[in-house]
């Protein structure tokens, strides 16, 4: 049945014999699923009930579940070597894991049955407990072999190395790593100690090596730019199935953000296969892999499967998804702040000029992050879709402004590039365009009738908490946005290439709800750190 559902097929020519290869492997593969337990639509948020009534919807638990039970069904009545791996951060994302923080998660995956899971930084969110409490749920290998978790009292045993599969009468070595910058982007504690990732990886394929194992894989958690470095780098590693990065890798899809696989040559000459799937269970990668007689990989092929409408759900997992949604309307009703007035988000505003509901989640956005030396916030006035009512404000209100599921991203660039990420925003004025700057920390002045790219002036920021001064092109700044800003939405290019980028931190809503929950009673208001002319 080989390559029966790939899309393409890449030969790695490392052996005269691999016609006579007598061992293949079928990997299936996620990762970034982000409590995408209910389906997503396009944006990759919950999808709509308009949506999904016009089969618009993509992924979810029940489609996924009912792909890798096709895939693994089907390879192994047909005599197949099948695994299942998951890449990490199956936390924060959605209201599921915001009300049940993880059981939800741990409840499918059992169901779902992978071999091994790596962590990802998103399993520290609620510290090591949080962990804790995933792990006693499930039954499954969950490792990562660069942290050292024997000096916490609730992790030390039960995060392992690695792990070693018997399948097809083979042994499948998975090693993993985990971002050493968790420690920045999560709450891992002080009593889980990082270790170098590849030097990690490399003292966990020579213990590998030593018991026997010649079939090795890494299952890791660090982003698409390091899984290639270590897949050049780390001997013994037959391929790497990564995570973190959301890369959207494809083997026929030119709109990809890389080839699946990505081929990574190391200096003895062996070629090491790199793969994704993208995040928010909108695919699910299937890598094949043959090794010779002597573990040595010779041939590999793959690409990432699309779980569209085409994919019908599981029944069971779709009816389970509804009883746990079923409460999460609760959660919408909940009173987690109040304002003494209506809060202004309307797009007639804040698409135009300074807002109340901008200056808000700016300053929330900014609060959040202030004591990583973050000065600056910068948001999209399109991403505001509602206002707020005075009195009580709800979960529910809180959800209807920032709706999207976007993510807290923090970034360093010049001020030049901020000046030009000012104009970009006021460069489509004329048809209310979404891309208008909201933001805190800054201030400028813009003039709607000059030519675009020159209406901005007076640009100034914040220094030391107490004084305003020029911006100055050439110093570089650390921002806060989301990771739809940050990744070039809304005509934000000047981003992309941003330094210290990182896109995956909490849903803006919940920054928003905990805002005004510390806050108690808000007052909206505007300060002027938006003059239009």
């Amino acid at each position: 049945m080989k390559n029966h559902l790939l899309g393409s097929v890449a030969f790695l020519a490392l052996s005269a014999g691999a016609a006579q290869a007598d061992y293949t492997l079928h990997v299936l593969h996620i990762n970034d699923f982000h409590s995408r337990i209910e389906p997503v639509g396009a944006t990759d948020s919950t999808c709509s009930a308009e949506d999904a009534a016009e089969n618009k919807c993509f992924g979810g638990i029940a489609r996924l579940s009912a792909k890798v039970n096709e895939l693994r069904d089907s390879l192994t009545a047909a005599g197949e070597n099948v695994i299942l791996v998951d890449a990490g951060d199956q936390f924060q994302g959605s209201l599921m894991y915001t009300t049940y923080k993880g059981a939800a998660e741990a409840e499918f995956l059992e169901a779902l049955r992978p071999d091994a899971m790596a962590l990802g930084n998103h399993e520290f969110d609620d510290g090591p407990e949080g962990l804790a409490t995933f792990l006693d749920k499930v039954t499954f290998p969950v490792i990562s072999g660069n942290l050292d978790v024997s000096q916490s009292n609730v992790l030390a045993g039960r995060v392992q190395n690695h792990v070693v599969l018997e399948v097809g009468g083979e042994k499948i070595g998975i090693i993993s790593a985990l971002a050493v910058d968790t420690t920045e982007t999560s709450s891992p504690g002080n009593q889980v100690i990082f270790q170098n990732e590849i030097d990690s990886l490399k003292a966990d394929v020579a213990t590998l090596e030593a018991e026997g194992v010649t079939k090795i894989i890494a299952v890791t958690h660090v982003g698409y730019t390091l899984d290639q470095e270590i897949a050049a780098a780390v001997p013994g590693i037959d391929a790497v199935v990564g995570g973190h990065s959301h890369t959207y890798l494809s083997a026929t899809d030119p709109n990809r953000a890389g080839p699946y696989p990505t081929w990574v040559s190391q200096d003895s000459g062996a070629m090491v296969p790199v793969v994704q799937a993208y995040a928010y269970s909108k695919y699910l990668g299937h890598l094949e892999l043959t090794f010779a007689d002597d573990g040595s990989l010779i041939h590999a092929s793959g690409n990432t499967i699309l779980l569209d409408s085409s994919v019908t759900p599981d029944p069971a997992i779709e009816a389970r998804v509804a009883e746990l949604a079923g409460p999460i309307e609760e959660v919408k009703a909940r009173v987690i702040g109040e304002s003494t007035e209506a809060i202004d988000g309307s797009r007639e505003t804040c698409r135009q000029m300074e807002c109340q509901m901008g200056n808000l989640v700016t300053d929330a956005m900014l609060d959040r992050v202030k004591d990583q030396g973050v000065t600056i916030a910068i948001t999209n006035g399109g991403g505001l879709r509602s206002s707020i009512d005075a009195g009580p404000v709800t979960m529910g209100e809180v959800l209807s402004v920032l709706p999207f599921q976007n993510t807290l991203s923090t970034f360093t660039v010049t001020g030049a590039d901020l000046v030009a990420a000012l104009e970009n925003g006021v460069s489509r004025l004329e048809d209310g365009g979404g891309r208008f700057a909201q933001v805190s920390g800054m201030k400028y002045t813009f003039d709607p009738a000059q030519p675009v790219d020159a209406r901005v002036s007076d640009v100034q920021v914040m220094l030391g908490g107490d004084a305003w001064a020029p911006i100055d092109p050439a110093v570089e700044y650390t921002v806060v946005s989301n990771n739809y800003v940050r990744g070039g939405g809304d005509g934000f290019r000047m981003f992309v290439d941003a330094k210290n980028a990182y896109d995956f931190g909490p849903d803006l809503a919940d920054v928003l709800a905990e805002f005004l929950a510390k806050n108690g009673s808000y007052t909206p208001y505007l300060d002027g750190r938006i003059t239009r002319k």
